[in-house]
């Protein structure tokens, strides 16, 4: 909140000095009103809140006799300057006593009542102060009635009485506490007891306890109570219980499979424009402000300046610091953006090492978490019905998401094997919630050992990834089948089953750009095992990739794959194929530039003078080159110069033989550099 001299500094606001004093009344008697109308935000600080308002109340009477009085005056009222000072600083108590309202009401409730302590402190010294200046304010001299003096000096005393001690609130606080403890060292709660606990706090359905979770998180992200962040935490664990526990796994809220029941054609939402970052034109997971005051992924950006960049990529600047600061408000709206429209952001994270957590989680929280494992897992073993089925699964998947203990301890409970026969669900948004969970379950290294020894888990993701009930459940199975093939025995595996292959060929040639991302994806990492390549190209991944330049970055690095481990002359026998790789390597993200190059000097290599004669007779390949020397990655410049030498060497062999080079005319500084 402003200081009392900054608000002295704006000529216009009732605050100033200069403001005349009908203003001052008004604002006075608009805040009273309503402070008189604020509502406890949570059970246990009621007492508190309704002293405020019994207050404000008594003042908005005094001050709606004042409006009365002054009523004749207009715009030119002018109150004894003793009296229009007192009432300017009473303005800036109550509008202090407003900014601690709204402070409490946008807290978490269990945070409240960790500083109910405070918040009570904090109240009572605003009284104390309110009736200081009460007892200043010159009653008289103002023409104030009896019986309106008299409200006057009864608020006054109000608010110096002593504030009874609360033992209910002091109780439950201690209890909270206590519960604390008790998970600690692996004592699970009584139902009953905690089902009371937050009953009080006024935690008493499954939406008002996931905003509290949310609420929490934020706030240990925000790091906004160092003093009590270690109980924080373990209040989000010993909710994640309470929720599934008491309200029997929230069911799931219809954002979270809005996109997902579309129908099979239909494309994922697309993203703002300002979600997107100006680099990689993908929807940020990790935004970041450079210092020119543009915002981008950080991944992106650091690529960019690691490629020996130290300019911003969107205005051209000269950067004065390459120090990155993140974007917080930015990525809680792409956050929300994605929660409202379906977005599974944890896909995207799949195959990337998960950031350390702002926090370390505590003995409690890692109690709570595994008993919060326990539980789910052995609802879902227990014969119920398929909505029950639906909300323990979804719960699963929400808790997987994020956390490796969360992952560990449901992955230890069993999950992976009761899951798996989910995957062939006809009801979409549970082969959904089945198949997110396996995913975000295989991104800790031990449940993917887990997965693929649950009996039949491969063919299910390859029955998702065939005949799945949405584009968004056979994308999440592609990414599973990218976690998986992380580890060599698993990639081996995986590209030894043809039916894998053929779905993830399948996916990358049919599906929506989002789909196609993470089957590439997967085929490039499939593609690494040099075994796997023959099948590869034998399914098609050589012309699904070729398909998808252009269109997923990831294409031209598959290619690249193949290509040096025996697919080249495969590639150079498909129509348009070097052709696309040229223009990708001037057109593409940093990367896709990079990867085409490689993939063009692999073809030269490996499939000789037919691929180098593709190359050479593709319009415009030197300047090609040539740019790329000048603008691209060090990896991208050395292998341009590489394409440059070969090429060079394919005519100078062609001019030797008296056969004619089908170069474009023209200078071709390029390959002069190249040599």
């Amino acid at each position: 909140m402003a200081s009392s001299a900054a608000i002295d500094a704006w000529p216009s606001s009732p605050y100033s000095s200069s403001a005349p004093d009908g203003d001052v009344l008004r604002s006075l008697h608009r805040l009273a009103r309503d402070l008189s109308e604020a509502e406890a935000p949570a059970p246990f600080l009621r007492g508190v809140f309704a002293a405020v308002a019994r207050r404000a109340r008594q003042l908005a009477a005094v001050f709606d006799d004042l409006l009365l009085l002054s009523a004749g005056a207009g715009p030119l009222l002018l109150l004894p300057r003793s009296a229009s000072l007192c009432l300017r600083e009473v303005l800036l108590v109550l509008q202090r006593f407003k900014a601690l309202v709204a402070d409490c009401a946008a807290r978490s409730r269990t945070r409240l009542l960790l500083q109910s302590d405070e918040v009570a402190a904090r109240a009572r010294e605003l009284q104390h102060d309110l009736a200081t200046l009460l007892d200043l304010l010159p009653a008289q001299e103002l023409g104030l009635a009896d019986d309106v003096a008299d409200l006057l000096a009864l608020a006054s005393r109000q608010c110096r009485r002593p504030a009874a001690a609360v033992d209910a609130e002091v109780g439950l606080k201690a209890g909270v506490l206590a519960l604390i403890q008790e998970v600690e060292r692996e004592i699970v709660p009584e139902r009953e007891r905690l089902e009371g606990i937050l009953e009080e706090v006024g935690i008493n359905d499954p939406a008002s306890c996931s905003d509290e979770i949310e609420t929490l998180e934020r706030e240990i992200g925000d790091r906004v109570a160092e003093r009590w962040t270690s109980s924080m935490i373990a209040l989000v664990g010993l909710l994640r219980y309470a929720k599934c526990v008491l309200f029997s796994a929230a069911t799931p809220r219809l954002v979270d499979s809005k996109a997902d029941l579309d129908d099979d054609g239909a494309e994922p939402p697309s993203p703002p424009l300002d979600f997107r970052c100006p680099i990689s034109l993908e929807l940020m997971s990790d935004p970041v402000v450079a210092s020119s005051g543009q915002t981008y992924d950080r991944e992106s950006i650091t690529r960019w300046f690691g490629s020996g960049k130290s300019t911003c990529p969107k205005t051209g600047q000269v950067l004065t610091s390459l120090e990155l600061v993140p974007n917080k408000s930015l990525k809680n709206l792409i956050a929300r953006w994605c929660r409202e429209n379906g977005v599974a952001v944890e896909v995207a994270e799949a195959g990337k090492a998960e950031p350390a957590p702002v926090v370390a989680a505590n003995k409690a929280a890692l109690e709570a978490a595994r008993m919060t494992a326990s539980f789910l897992v052995k609802k879902l073993s227990a014969s119920f019905s398929p909505e029950a089925t639906k909300r323990v699964v979804h719960e699963i998947r929400q808790l997987a998401k994020s956390g490796s203990d969360n992952r560990a301890f449901i992955g230890e409970a069993g999950a992976a094997a009761l899951l798996v026969p989910l995957l062939r669900s006809e009801d979409s948004a549970l082969q959904l919630d089945a198949v997110t969970a396996l995913l975000n379950l295989s991104i800790l290294e031990a449940n993917k050992k887990r997965i693929m020894h649950a009996e039949g888990a491969v063919d299910a993701l390859c029955h998702v990834m065939c005949s799945g009930a949405s584009w968004r459940a056979k994308e999440n199975a592609a990414a599973t089948v990218l976690s998986l093939a992380a580890v060599h025995t698993y990639r081996r595996r995986l590209g030894r089953n043809p039916r894998v292959i053929e779905s993830v060929v399948q996916l990358a040639r049919t599906g929506p750009s989002s789909t196609k991302k993470d089957a590439l994806a997967a085929l490039l990492s499939l593609s690494a095992e040099r075994e796997n390549v023959g099948r590869l190209v034998e399914a098609g991944a050589a012309e699904a990739a070729v398909s998808a330049i252009g269109e997923a970055e990831a294409a031209a690095a598959v290619l690249a794959s193949l290509a040096k481990r025996g697919g080249a002359e495969a590639i150079v026998a498909l129509d348009g194929a070097v052709a696309r790789l040229v223009a990708e390597m001037r057109r593409g993200t940093e990367w896709s530039r990079e990867c085409a190059a490689a993939a063009l000097v692999l073809l030269c290599r490996r499939a000789g003078a037919a691929a180098a004669a593709q190359v050479m007779a593709v319009a415009g390949v030197e300047w090609a080159i040539w740019e790329l020397l000048g603008t691209g990655t060090d990896r991208a410049r050395r292998k341009a110069a590489s394409l440059g030498r070969a090429c060079r060497r394919w005519a100078a062999a062609g001019a030797e033989q008296g056969t004619e080079c089908p170069t474009v005319s023209g200078a071709t500084p390029a390959l002069t550099m190249a040599s």
